[in-house]
């Protein structure tokens, strides 16, 4: 395995006010497989619908807000409905998962550990950054300065 040069950016020390997000580059990068990933964040009973490998259906869904209608893949509309059930998140569920779930819940919009705990109130803010900001990236979960 070849080591690639991080940007300069990355050699910055991420603090409470720091943005992390899913890169969703890092999957691909990485040789990840983020579908089963995905899948797995699904309740039990969905889950046997995405297991196979059939081709992704597209369903045409409308934004509640704008009446806006687009086309999205079935997994993602799954995922969205998933992310609705107030059980989505669980103050058991390793802090990791937890922390994706929050970017799946809110459409991967960028949150400092300080509003990701507010997300995980069982889970401290320096924590959050702890974790998120180790040499080790967990689940493509990294600051939006990394890009």
């Amino acid at each position: 395995m070849t080591n690639v040069p991080r940007p300069p950016s990355s050699r910055l020390k991420p603090t409470l006010e720091t943005k992390f997000h899913i890169d969703y580059d890092w999957w691909r990068r990485e040789n990840r497989d983020l579908r089963a990933y995905l899948i797995s964040h699904l309740p039990p009973e969905k889950r046997a619908q995405f297991e196979s490998n059939a081709p992704q259906e597209l369903i045409d869904w409308i934004d509640p807000e704008t009446a806006e209608v687009r086309r999205l893949d079935a997994l993602q509309h799954a995922i969205a409905q998933a992310a609705s059930d107030p059980n989505f998140l669980s103050e058991h569920m390793p802090l990791v998962d937890a922390v994706f779930r929050v970017f799946l819940a809110n459409g991967n919009k960028p949150l400092s550990a300080e509003e990701l705990s507010r997300y995980l109130p069982k889970r401290s803010p320096q924590l959050i950054l702890r974790t998120l900001s180790s040499p080790t990236v967990y689940k493509g979960i990294r600051p939006v300065a990394d890009e």
